[in-house]
């Protein structure tokens, strides 16, 4: 979890085990994508453990880990969130899933065009991809992402994006050029608190929902 091999791939055993729970919970269908995401979190940290292993670097590891840390994850957020969320939220939700639409081709745009690079810093990783517009796109991801979270309409939700956006502060101001790789995994430590939403939810089919 960014301090070594063997922590990141502790951590992604334990939160993709969260996320088989998550998913053999589930009875509605809209919930399903939402509840997925620890599996995808679990595997990202995985992922990032060969990183270490290969000492940072352009490889195939450090491609992945950008793919589902980039454009998978702006987009898979808010539309996980827009399935998951009230009726009554899920007008407002197409906002920051077209943000995260936008800024998700934007990202795989770069990464496509462009090499991606892991350097290991102390316990840290450092990841760079030159992109134009790096504020934007962060903003925009932010705003795809945690925003869709507070935009949801869940109490649940509501909770977890608020921590999610206190995390991504923390990991700004005291990690600044490792911010996406302390915020993947940060965001994997919320896997616990999605287990907890999805653990409150009612159990049977889809109603209208």
């Amino acid at each position: 979890m960014c301090w070594s091999a063997t922590a990141d791939l502790a951590a992604g055993v334990g939160i993709g085990a969260v996320g088989v729970v998550c998913v053999a919970r589930v009875r509605r269908v809209r919930v399903l994508p939402l509840a997925a995401l620890p599996l995808i979190l679990g595997a990202h940290q995985i992922v990032e453990s060969v990183v270490w292993d290969s000492g940072g670097g352009t490889g195939p590891a450090t491609v992945a880990w950008a793919v589902i840390a980039l454009p998978l994850l702006a987009v898979w957020v808010p539309a996980g969130v827009m399935c998951a969320a009230p009726p009554h939220a899920r007008r407002g939700l197409t906002v920051p899933l077209a943000i995260g639409l936008v800024t998700g081709a934007a990202l795989a745009y770069a990464l496509v065009t462009r090499p991606v690079r892991a350097e290991v810093r102390g316990h840290t990783l450092g990841y760079f991809v030159h992109l134009n517009h790096p504020e934007l796109l962060v903003a925009g991801y932010l705003l795809a992402t945690v925003g869709s979270l507070l935009l949801s309409g869940d109490r649940g939700l509501l909770l977890l994006g608020v921590l999610m956006g206190a995390g991504a502060l923390i990991c700004w101001a005291l990690w600044e050029l490792e911010f996406v790789s302390t915020w993947c995994a940060f965001a994997a430590v919320g896997s616990v608190a999605l287990f907890g939403w999805v653990r409150r939810r009612p159990a049977g089919p889809d109603a209208g929902r």
